[in-house]
């Protein structure tokens, strides 16, 4: 499987996993909220919030226009922390995509 191919498929289960847990959000965040400066804009979202709106959206736009991954991922310590319990299947879907993007060219 390419590497933009398995990504795209850890988002859906990563979208999933959230369904499932629930931390999917029905409604969207402000527009300020979004504008963040602040690492997973830590200052106006929560992190399934920062996943849901920011994350997901930006890798799959990353993904449309064929551009490259960020050259390091590692979001697995951030929501082990920031989420009370983030589940163990959100976990493994988190690690797993910090592997395929971190060795996607």
């Amino acid at each position: 499987m390419s590497g933009y191919a398995e990504i795209s498929s850890l988002l859906i289960d990563l979208e999933a996993a959230m369904r499932n847990s629930g931390l999917w959000a029905s409604e969207q965040p402000a527009p300020e909220a979004l504008a963040s400066t602040q690492p997973f804009c830590v200052d106006t979202l929560a992190l399934e919030e920062w996943l849901q709106f920011v994350f997901i959206p930006r890798i799959r736009a990353i993904i449309a226009a064929e551009t490259n991954m960020p050259a390091k991922c590692e979001i697995k310590p951030v929501v082990e922390e920031a989420m009370a319990n983030p589940g163990t299947e959100l976990v493994r879907v988190v690690a797993l995509l910090d592997e395929a993007i971190t060795r996607a060219e």
